[in-house]
């Protein structure tokens, strides 16, 4: 039979762990943001420098080799960026299933 205070124990539980998640939630967020605000300046910043660099070319060779060098940075930072973020995104699920994993494995006996 099941006590009181074992119920007001495990609503406690709950209450604290939902507590945490939608903290960690909020800086998981916080975290994803900044990370695309990052990515958004330096390809401004980028894209700005390569406008200048075409600009300043002297001959189609200056311009042609200006233009590959932004294509290959700007994909390779395009990339990395997004594995970076994805991770972002990943840990922030990880995180937000965590206290369910926890309270399901009190009802739930280990397969051993």
């Amino acid at each position: 039979m099941t006590k009181i205070e074992d119920i007001q124990q495990q609503g406690k539980e709950q209450f604290d762990a939902a507590v945490t998640t939608a903290s960690g939630f909020q800086k998981g967020i916080q975290e994803i943001a900044v990370a695309f605000s990052d990515y958004s300046r330096k390809s401004f910043d980028d894209g700005r420098a390569f406008t200048e660099k075409l600009a300043g070319a002297k001959s189609l060779d200056q311009a042609i080799e200006a233009q590959t060098v932004y294509a290959r940075t700007a994909y390779e930072t395009f990339v990395s960026e997004s594995q970076k973020i994805g991770g972002l995104y990943v840990d922030l699920a990880k995180q937000a299933y965590k206290p369910f994993e926890d309270f399901t494995a009190k009802f739930v006996p280990d397969a051993r």
